[in-house]
């Protein structure tokens, strides 16, 4: 019996270190991932933020608001458990105001992360797609912000503008 017990503790030790790790790898690249995604924001001129490919399109704008608020919906419902209800699709920000509004959404998605105990990486939770853990969402939201950078890097390329050096490590 004390065997089964000393090895319960080192597996859950295990569990916790690596849920750990997890978090911290995690944060080093939505921190690399945010400030690769202020560049792009950064470097394309405000007159083009209204820029859009295709009439069913998003402008550049649209672009950035959505992801934001892809961001901060995950944070909040997902991380911290508290109900997001903002529609940013009714604001029109000016580029500083944009770049603000990203700034900020990056910090708070980041403290989100950064406030969640370990011990809770693996709970699962009811999302519109199906059951997730917690470690799901956090990759979506690296996923979905990454697809959409990539969509505002083309929008940067059809417009003549320098996207900054890729860097994704």
């Amino acid at each position: 019996m004390k065997g089964v017990l000393i090895f319960t503790l080192i597996l859950c030790s295990t569990m916790i270190q690596a849920q750990s790790d997890y978090k911290s790898n995690f944060l080093k690249k939505w921190d690399n991932a945010a400030a690769y995604t202020i560049e792009c924001a950064e470097a394309m001129p405000e007159d083009k933020y209204d820029y859009k490919p295709t009439p069913e399109s998003r402008t550049f704008k649209g672009q950035l608001l959505h992801m934001v608020s892809n961001m901060m919906w995950l944070s909040t419902e997902y991380l911290e458990g508290v109900a997001y209800h903002e529609n940013l699709k009714e604001i029109d920000p000016s580029k500083d105001q944009m770049l603000t509004i990203l700034r900020e959404t990056f910090k708070l998605s980041r403290q989100a992360v950064e406030d969640l105990p370990d011990h809770k990486m693996r709970d699962v939770v009811n999302f519109f797609a199906g059951p997730m853990e917690i470690q799901q969402i956090m990759m979506l939201m690296t996923d979905h912000m990454t697809h959409h950078r990539g969509q505002i890097l083309v929008y940067m390329r059809m417009n003549d503008v320098k996207a900054p050096k890729y860097r994704g490590w």
